[in-house]
């Protein structure tokens, strides 16, 4: 998160004043005549800010944008640490109450209005999905209360919830993780310094380092320990991130880690740089990070803040100070604050493209906000006398006021729209229920339904789509949780057949239309699902540990399955999944023969398997184009949504004994894919389907159980 602060500069805390006077050849005049505004460290939070917009505009050019963030943890370190060392060495304390309501005075306003912004459009359901509005409502007065990280962290364990749309808070976590050192730093210098004072004969300053130390380490252990055992939450905890800080705190504190001399701080410098964009353009969503990767961006923003000297301008001192620069550094917190919520409401305003002129459009866009935004609102309010010439608690209790107004606003969005909430969790119910006729897939299928024309009837909704998933959500693994959680649906009778679903979310998304269909036909129905965890004995390519839990569950539930005398198993797949190469020519190769080998378990015992090719993936939600631009403007094209080679599909063909659903014409034809068909709206995100439309294929689906069923497994 981009720190608002620009003037805190740490050097010479604590210094004799005859060092100050002391010159050195190899020494810049920074350190020479020291400025609490650092030109090189503004620049670098150019670099940082950019990094992260960039990554959020292409984050398929710049996969490992995100590093940004930890750039911004090693600044505020850097810049807080000075800043509170030279007001306890000054006064021998720190004014608490008047510390933080500087940081109120200098970040709540530019954030708040950003809030408030978002809360006044996610209100308006021509401007936002209404099915996403309340989880809207909750991650905005989270981040409005400065723990939208713990909310994350807390809601990152539920795979189903991160599966669907971003929300346009859910950048604060960083702020809110930064808030929190900012209550919590200023609390560890306070009580490091009366340690040294009352143990170890004033020696405050060597107290301090000595414990910021400890709690650097110890965070750094904690991160790579918790980022193996639990990455998701890991990723916002702000104990995972604090050694990010530490870092930076140590360079303030101890002047032997700036670099003087003139050769050193040129190449180390330069090297911080290029570590920065090492990480921006090699990591990417399979990094495990933060943990011990974290290291690279760290260490690298910690190179270049250490790096002080300017003689020459072609050192990275001295470039990062150019105009540009300076610029970008000076208005990046309020870009930061600006570009997401922009991203994430764009598409579904009407008539705007997702072409590379309207992103680029949106990006001019995002500038002009920062720059209105920090001219007129950061600046003026950070010196309004109304709150400087008035004991700090004016300013920490305008802050309360102001953050409840914010959250009342929310919540005010929230009641506006709740009727028409319920409305619409009511229509997919009575949709489920009696659909229209020749609705969905039936209208390709059927052939009495040739010439039904449905218009530009959608259903469910565009706006309302997301939320027609199976209700089911306790029988759904998530993430690192490697149990084999089995549920259980239909017939109870001793007699009926017994039907196994397993597979990723693309099984989880067919779980209420087979309970329908075993309700239906008098089956009994047993579940076993893992997000991002198919049926197959290939490891996945994601390392760490929900790699390891997806191999657990898998060997969990093989076990389930022999117990259970099913009369069919079926299965379903993502067909992006990322496969381990390992032993085989290629990835595909490799799932091609996992999913054969794990299907061999049930067909040597002579069990049928079932499974079908899996639907079309789109870029964006088609939800966000229907809802601005109608039925006929949001088509696809059918060779850039389908995979080319669907491992799924290739190990079903011409294995014995397992029965291949091919439904792709019934989402495309030769050229196009369609993101309604028959009137039923189809996708509820990029990848996933609406159980209304599934429950259209459930004729289809249950011919397909019960022809394996009565044809078993040849030869066995």
């Amino acid at each position: 998160m981009p720190s608002a602060d620009q003037q805190f500069g740490p050097q010479n805390l604590g210094a004799p004043s005859q060092m100050l006077r002391r010159e050195r050849r190899n020494r810049s005049p920074e350190h020479a005549e020291p400025s609490r505004f650092i030109p090189h460290v503004q620049g670098l939070r150019a670099i940082a800010v950019l990094l992260v917009v960039l990554y959020h505009f292409w984050p398929g050019r710049l996969s490992g944008g995100y590093v940004g963030v930890d750039v911004f943890f090693v600044i505020s370190g850097f810049l807080i640490t000075g800043h509170l060392m030279r007001e306890l060495e000054a006064s021998g304390t720190v004014r608490l109450a008047q510390f933080w309501a500087r940081r109120a005075r200098r970040l709540l306003p530019a954030a708040l209005l950003v809030l408030l912004f978002s809360a006044v459009v996610v209100a308006s359901p021509y401007l936002f999905p209404l099915s996403a509005l309340p989880n809207e409502v909750r991650e905005i007065v989270a981040a409005t209360f400065y723990v939208e990280n713990w909310y994350l962290a807390f809601s990152s364990a539920d795979y189903l919830a991160l599966a669907g749309e971003p929300t346009t808070a859910q950048h604060y976590w960083t702020l809110s993780l930064e808030e929190q050192f900012y209550v919590l730093w200023p609390l560890i210098m306070l009580l490091a310094a009366w340690i040294g004072v009352k143990f170890f004969r004033g020696a405050r300053r060597r107290v301090i380092i000595a414990t910021l130390g400890i709690v650097t380490v110890a965070s750094f252990v904690f991160c790579v320990v918790f980022t193996l055992t639990n990455p998701a939450p890991a990723y916002f905890n702000t104990l995972v991130r604090m050694w990010q800080f530490g870092v930076g705190a140590l360079i303030a504190l101890i002047p032997q880690l700036r670099i003087r001399n003139a050769i050193g701080s040129f190449v180390l410098g330069w090297a911080g740089i290029a570590a920065l964009l090492f990480a921006a353009f090699r990591f990417d969503g399979q990094t495990l990070y933060p943990g011990y990767m974290a290291l690279v961006p760290t260490l690298g923003a910690a190179a270049v803040i250490a790096a002080s000297n300017t003689e020459r301008w072609w050192y990275p001192t001295r470039a990062l100070a150019i105009g540009p620069a300076q610029f970008v550094g000076g208005i990046s917190y309020s870009l930061y604050l600006w570009h997401w919520p922009l991203i994430v409401i764009a598409p579904s305003v009407p008539f705007w493209g997702l072409t590379i002129y309207h992103r680029v459009a949106l990006l001019v866009l995002c500038f002009v906000l920062a720059w209105l935004t920090k001219r007129f609102v950061e600046d003026p309010v950070r010196t309004w006398k109304v709150l400087t010439t008035r004991p700090p608690r004016v300013t920490l209790w305008a802050s309360l006021v102001a953050m409840i107004v914010v959250a009342a606003t929310a919540g005010g969005a929230w009641a506006i729209n709740a009727p028409a909430y319920r409305e619409g969790v009511t229509a997919i119910e009575q949709l489920r229920s009696d659909p229209p006729e020749c609705f969905g897939a039936a209208s390709v299928l059927d052939r009495a339904c040739a010439d039904v024309d449905f218009g530009d009837q959608v259903l469910p909704a565009p706006g309302f789509a997301a939320a027609d998933m199976p209700a089911d959500e306790q029988c759904f693994v998530q993430l690192n949780d490697s149990r084999a959680v089995t549920c259980e649906f239909g017939s109870d009778a001793p007699d009926a057949p017994r039907v196994a679903l397993i597979g990723d979310s693309h099984g989880f998304q067919l779980l209420s239309t087979f309970e329908r269909i075993a309700a239906e036909n008098g089956w009994h129905l047993t579940t076993l699902f893992k997000g991002a965890c198919p049926w197959s004995t290939t490891p996945l390519s994601t390392a760490g540990a929900f790699g390891e839990a997806c191999a657990q569950w898998r060997e969990k539930a093989v076990r389930e399955l022999e117990d259970g005398d099913f009369d069919v198993v079926f299965t379903s797949a993502l067909s992006t999944t990322p496969y381990s190469s390992a032993g085989y020519d290629s990835a595909h190769d490799a799932a091609v023969a996992g999913y054969r080998e794990a299907w061999s378990g049930m067909l040597d015992r002579g069990i049928p398997v079932v499974t079908v090719v899996d639907n079309p993936v789109w870029e964006n939600d088609p939800n966000k184009c229907l809802r601005t631009r109608g039925v006929g403007n949001c088509d696809g094209a059918r060779d850039e949504l389908l995979t080319a080679d669907d491992p799924l599909k290739d190990a079903a063909e011409g294995t014995p004994g397992v029965t291949l659903l091919d439904f792709t014409d019934v989402f495309c034809d030769d050229t196009t894919c369609f993101p309604v068909v028959g009137g039923a709206n189809v996708y509820r995100d990029e990848d996933h389907l609406t159980v209304s439309f599934l429950d259209s294929l459930a004729p289809q689906y249950t011919a397909g159980l019960r022809d394996a069923m009565a044809v078993g497994v040849p030869g066995s």
